[in-house]
């Protein structure tokens, strides 16, 4: 009985997503330089042209595990490590799987949709998916009456309003996608999750 209760603790799943997200980020600092949008789009990063024109849907996944500098893949991942984990214990492995992936590329496709074809920059990032994750914790803390092992609502809701706050203080940032993924976490956590 206490093997089970240790094993279900731990995020595989969480960790896998991390781990794939800085091999891939090294995969393309030795090849190139992930502060070029030329090179990000050559080697899958959002671009609409490509997504609606040529049909190269694919980009709504691949762009997921693509950072622009080390300074973007720090901020996601370090969220992700601190944050993913809860979640993946609350909705179990698979069900978390889908869940961070359907956040990413839904956010994405969205961020596609608002901006359509006039948008040409390169876009690349898991912060979709990853604020999927603080809106799916959102909701679960909440109807938890405020609080899931470490976290409670008033921490969550003031890391969605400085983090929702720096974007649109930002410039290049996609904070359609942001807001996007909050809310689509929210949504799918309400489908997904049981007490």
């Amino acid at each position: 009985m206490e093997r089970e209760a240790d094993s279900r603790k731990k995020a595989y799943v969480n960790v896998t997503l991390i781990i794939l997200n800085v091999l891939f980020f090294i995969y393309l600092e030795f090849n190139g330089s992930t502060e070029n949008a030329h090179f990000m789009y050559q080697n899958g990063a959002m671009f609409a042209p490509a997504v609606l024109e040529e049909g190269e849907y694919y980009r709504l996944l691949t762009a997921m595990f693509m950072h622009f500098g080390i300074r973007h893949i720090q901020s996601n991942m370090l969220v992700l490590f601190i944050l993913g984990d809860n979640l993946e214990r609350a909705l179990g492995h698979l069900k978390y799987l889908f869940f961070y992936l359907f956040c990413g590329i839904g956010a994405n496709a969205v961020s596609l949709f608002f901006n359509g074809m006039e948008s040409r920059s390169v876009a690349a990032g898991a912060s979709g998916a990853v604020f999927g994750v603080v809106g799916g914790l959102l909701y679960i803390v909440t109807i938890n009456r405020g609080r899931l092992e470490d976290l409670n609502t008033l921490q969550l809701t003031v890391m969605i309003f400085f983090s929702l706050y720096s974007g649109f203080a930002s410039t290049g940032v996609d904070n359609v996608a942001h807001v996007a993924g909050l809310l689509l976490g929210a949504v799918l956590s309400f489908v997904l999750y049981r007490k």
